[in-house]
């Protein structure tokens, strides 16, 4: 008998329903909550978006950064470590692709500069879009090709790459959009791709094919 992928996810309780829907769309059932206990009985972790990690964890003072959230900075590490270690698919959504790259030692850029953070920070309540450069031989680039828009809604980004990742695309400004592990299941984006699965609008990609590449490398799948 067929079973649905089970994804555990990760990410502020009053934000969840997006990830949950998107992935029930592509076929997935979901375990989500706030800070949750690794539960490897998932097939594969959505680390989703959120808040700043704090800089401490990559052995920086706070320069630009917002208050973290220490319990779920732990908890997100902590589940983080347990999927990587057992070669689970986990897929980082802007807040976790953060995670993704500061729990294998990189770092971050904390408050993009001003002439970039009109571009990705949004003053009002709708996302910014913008275009990213997809490399070649990442994941991004056989769904979309070599350059798209996709929306935008963070003031932080990847700094220096985590041991064993490579950048996958890149925004305007230089830095990563999306990174991959060289050899284990490990995908991350800057943008949203639930919110674009969810609502699409002409003037950005439409997010699912993200969301499925990533159920696509659970095991059966």
């Amino acid at each position: 008998m067929y079973q649905a992928p089970r994804i555990q996810i990760s990410g502020s309780a009053q934000h969840l329903s997006p990830y949950i829907q998107a992935l029930r769309q592509l076929g997935a059932c979901s375990s989500a909550g706030y800070a949750p206990e690794p539960d490897l009985s998932c097939d594969g972790l959505l680390l989703a978006g959120g808040g700043d990690l704090d800089s401490a964890l990559f052995g920086q003072a706070r320069q630009g950064s917002n208050p973290p959230d220490p319990v779920r900075d732990r908890a997100e590490l902590a589940l983080f470590r347990a999927f990587f270690q057992a070669g689970k698919p986990i897929l980082g959504i802007c807040r976790g692709m953060q995670v993704i790259n500061v729990a294998l030692g990189g770092d971050l850029i904390q408050d993009l500069p001003s002439t970039l953070r009109p571009f990705h920070a949004p003053s009002g309540e709708e996302d910014l879009v913008h275009p990213i450069r997809a490399a070649e031989e990442g994941f991004l680039y056989p769904l979309y090709g070599p350059v798209f828009p996709v929306n935008s809604w963070h003031h932080q980004a990847v700094g220096r790459l985590g041991e064993g990742l490579r950048a996958s695309a890149w925004a305007e400004g230089g830095f990563a959009e999306a990174l991959e592990h060289t050899h284990l299941p490990v995908l991350g984006v800057q943008f949203h791709p639930e919110r674009m699965a969810l609502n699409p609008k002409p003037d950005r990609v439409d997010g699912a094919p993200v969301l499925a590449r990533f159920l696509s490398l659970l095991p059966g799948c």
